[in-house]
């Protein structure tokens, strides 16, 4: 009894021998640094530090395109005021169709030229004609 106890006790120690060197050579390749874990650790690692490259270049661009935009908006700003006071001084003049006063009207608004109806009386009639207007007095712009 004694034999088989001791051979089913050196078989014992044989299998867990046996399971021993496969677990440790299953570690090794586990812990290899171009294969296993180890290496999948240093890849990660290494595209952590470009992806903290790239996010930081990329907070330095957002930060100038930040910075032109707001110029860009000060600009546009700047713009819209001096448009707005370029509309509100248009509504100051008087419409196209409004006439001045000879004497009222500044010197760069005064008309030059006859009244249509001084025009007509002041252009030579030909027998069975019409008299011919001129052409600023038939072509009123609106």
């Amino acid at each position: 009894m004694t034999l088989i106890s001791d051979i089913l006790l050196i078989g014992g120690a044989l299998g867990v021998a046996f399971y021993c060197v496969v677990l440790s050579r299953r570690l090794t390749r586990f812990t290899d640094l171009e294969k296993g874990v180890g290496g999948a650790i240093a890849v990660l690692s290494a595209q952590v530090d470009d992806m903290t490259r790239t996010l930081q270049a990329a907070q330095v661009q957002a930060a100038s395109s930040g910075k032109t935009l707001e110029e860009l908006t000060m600009r546009a700003e700047d713009v819209a005021r001096r448009l707005e006071l370029h509309v509100a001084a248009l509504h100051d003049l008087e419409e196209p169709g409004d006439p001045l006063p000879d004497a009222a009207a500044p010197v760069a608004f005064r008309r030059t030229e006859p009244e249509p109806a001084k025009a007509a009386a002041e252009q030579p009639k030909i027998k069975g004609s019409p008299p011919v207007q001129s052409f600023f007095s038939s072509h009123r712009h609106s």
